[in-house]
């Protein structure tokens, strides 16, 4: 184990907040910890959007491999503007995309083009078509243009043999593109990442089912089944498992045996009936359980057999912060992509904001265009407790408060996280 994580893990046992991990720290033991899973399957490219590549892709051949036209008009020899006014020339053909002029163009002639079509052999410009006079056959070209313009050259956008995309890469729409347009059908990428998750507390209800007294409905499995939903991975919902110390035993072995990483909801604060941490010490080993941060302090990070564990808060509010800022970077890790964080914009927010400081806070905002200013700027969603999962529902960014700050007034910059940037 890295000496960083024998040293924070003592100390992340102790209660007083002084001595919880600061979220920068708790990152980088998260990022040192993960590597990349192992495994990949060869798919139709049409089935890879949003997988990670598990190989280089080399180009096979120049984009575009012939050179062409890049707007509609004449291609011809530019050594046939010989003057400045007007210059006649004749029209021997025409050269459409897929249709090209088979001829060569000799001098004073030229032949009609069209976007994408090959360049006639003897040509060397493209004169587009609003900037010349046609008349019985001929075309008169009045001013004076560039050597070669309009003309697309071979291996403009990929030269053969080129790296297109390197190992590690998050395939997008426009990658797929850019495949086909080379001709490859088929790619390697990573295997999907398993994982397999459940939430715990007796006082949990299933959705459908009837409450008793002191019941509530088990939203943190729907939460986090979208969240993981959006990332494509291979997903194990267990369910909900009761404050049982060998129910939650029996899970946590259970998913360790067939998932890359497991995680659970509730059961790992301090409290008399939370016993995840304490079974994880039992059968897995611990790396750190609290961070210095709201909401979300009770983390659990660790490992059972080959399995990364991650123990979230039973808030609803803090579970969706812990994930989106340890677990979806570490997932997204695993699945072998290097660029794992979000980005972060400043914008003045107008609400005036509390915390306490010692801690990273992560508060619930409100991105909006301002009209009179045109500027985007940021508000509070209001009362920022950790179970109100409401405030997450109306947020459309987090609005993050760094450790040392108590308070801040409208009117000061602050660091946003879109939350269109996460998911």
């Amino acid at each position: 184990m890295d000496n960083d994580l024998i040293k924070h893990k003592a100390s992340c046992h102790d209660d007083y907040d002084p001595n919880s991990l600061a979220v920068t720290t708790a990152l980088d033991l998260i990022n040192k910890t993960i590597q990349p899973i192992d495994g990949f399957e060869k798919l139709n490219i049409r089935l890879t959007v949003g997988r990670t590549l598990d190989e280089d892709i080399l180009a096979p051949l120049n984009v575009p491999d012939y050179d062409n036209s890049a707007m509609d008009g004449y291609a011809i020899w530019h050594q046939d503007l010989t003057t400045k006014t007007a210059n006649t020339l004749k029209i021997v053909g025409s050269s459409f995309a897929g249709h090209p002029y088979e001829g060569a163009l000799k001098p004073g002639e030229t032949v009609r083009i069209m976007t994408g079509a090959i360049i006639p052999t003897g040509a060397d410009t493209v004169v587009m078509q609003e900037h010349v006079q046609l008349s019985n056959g001929n075309i008169t070209i009045h001013g004076s243009h560039s050597l070669g313009q309009n003309i697309r050259k071979v291996g403009e956008d990929v030269k053969q043999n080129s790296q297109l995309f390197p190992k590690g890469k998050r395939l997008m729409p426009a990658d797929i593109g850019m495949l086909a347009s080379l001709g490859i059908a088929e790619i390697k990428v990573k295997r999907l990442v398993r994982i397999a998750f459940f939430s715990t507390g007796d006082e949990l209800c299933a959705i459908g089912s009837t409450r008793t007294k002191g019941q509530i409905f088990d939203s943190n499995r729907y939460t986090l089944y979208g969240m993981l939903s959006r990332l494509g991975v291979d997903i194990m919902d267990m369910g909900s498992i009761p404050d049982d110390v060998n129910a939650i035993k029996s899970a946590l072995l259970t998913a360790s045996n067939t998932a890359d990483a497991v995680i659970t909801t509730g059961g790992v604060s301090v409290g008399d009936a939370d016993y995840v941490k304490d079974i994880l010490e039992e059968i897995g080993t611990i790396n750190f359980w609290k961070i210095a941060m709201k909401p979300g302090r009770p983390l659990a990070f660790g490992q059972i057999k080959n399995s990364i564990f991650f123990g979230l808060p039973g808030n609803p509010v803090s579970a969706m912060v812990t994930f989106y800022q340890y677990i979806q970077p570490a997932i997204k890790r695993m699945m072998g992509q290097d660029d794992t964080l979000y980005p972060t914009f400043k914008v003045e927010c107008i609400s005036p904001l509390k915390k306490k400081p010692g801690r990273t806070e992560f508060q619930r905002g409100i991105l909006f265009k301002d009209q009179s200013s045109g500027q985007y700027k940021v508000k509070s969603t209001g009362k920022q407790d950790s179970h109100m999962l409401s405030s997450m529902s109306q947020a459309n960014c987090f609005i993050m408060l760094p450790t040392e700050v108590s308070s801040i007034a409208p009117g000061t910059m602050v660091d946003i996280q879109p939350f269109d940037s996460i998911v």
